[in-house]
């Protein structure tokens, strides 16, 4: 019966070992390869009927970085 728990206790901490160890891979590899990227962004702007200067775009991509 004792084993029983030892397996449970085990899958838990796996189970939180594996989500702590994947949350990090993906951070880490977002903020080397972001999803949007400057031209992106200037698309993005064009096709809502607006010229974003390169401040306005750098204000952007920081925000982005700052949240991954």
């Amino acid at each position: 019966m004792s084993w029983i728990w030892f397996v449970l206790i085990g899958f838990v901490i796996g189970l939180i070992a594996g989500m702590v160890i994947s949350r990090f891979t993906l951070k880490s590899y977002l903020r080397k390869n972001p999803p949007i990227n400057e031209q992106m962004l200037r698309q993005i702007g064009a096709s809502m009927g607006r010229n974003l200067s390169q401040k306005q775009i750098n204000q952007m991509m920081n925000q982005m970085k700052k949240n991954y």
